[in-house]
């Protein structure tokens, strides 16, 4: 059997192998450079979609640069997003401290992104915004490379890789936090808990 033919082009159910600088308010914020570029499945909606659709046409080798507004990337800043939980609901291993990052399991056992934003006495804030929310995000990218995308990837809508694991994804040192109060169980004596109210940032 035939193998696939080369795209030539950015386009749909095509894996595209990319280098950017991604910079915000004049700052980088994230980048490839001396590191290995990222491989995404085009049309599958692996990459931001301001910056997904702003690919289309291009070839090995082509740059541009690439204004993608709040909408388009993170999102606005939703207030509803941050809450405030009991301070005794959060696990004991968990330092309570603002900037702290951490990951909450919902009632449908969805894991979500959090930061602790702010403490009280009795009360913690967690952020559930994506850090670049509200943020207007440019790209600089060049296209290095182009191969169709195998019928497992396309099946399954990202690219894999030797070393690609989705269990690997949620895994190494990363903390639990159930968000329903009622599914926490940690009964220890809530004495343990020290007045940190003026945490500092990581």
């Amino acid at each position: 059997m035939n193998a696939p033919q080369k795209p030539s082009v950015i386009a749909d159910d095509v894996v595209v192998t990319l280098d950017y600088t991604l910079t915000v308010d004049g700052e980088v914020v994230d980048s490839t450079a001396g590191i290995d570029p990222i491989s995404f499945l085009q049309g599958y909606e692996n990459i931001i979609p301001g910056l997904e659709n702003e690919l289309y046409g291009l070839k090995v080798g082509d740059q541009k640069k690439v204004f993608v507004p709040a909408k388009d990337a993170y999102g606005e800043i939703d207030p509803e997003a941050v809450v405030e939980v009991p301070r005794k609901d959060i696990p004991k291993d968990i330092p309570i401290k603002t900037g702290i990052e951490l990951q909450v399991s919902n009632e449908d056992g969805e894991l979500m992104d959090a930061v602790i934003t702010a403490i009280s006495k009795n009360t913690v804030t967690l952020d559930f915004n994506h850090p670049l929310a509200g943020k207007n995000l440019t790209f600089e990218v060049t296209v290095v490379d182009l191969r169709a995308a195998e019928p497992e990837e396309l099946e399954h809508g990202h690219v894999h890789g030797d070393d690609f694991d989705e269990e690997d994804e949620f895994e190494d040192g990363i903390e639990y936090l159930d968000e329903d109060d009622e599914e926490f169980e940690d009964d220890e004596d809530e004495e343990d808990e020290t007045d940190n109210s003026n945490g500092t940032k990581k």
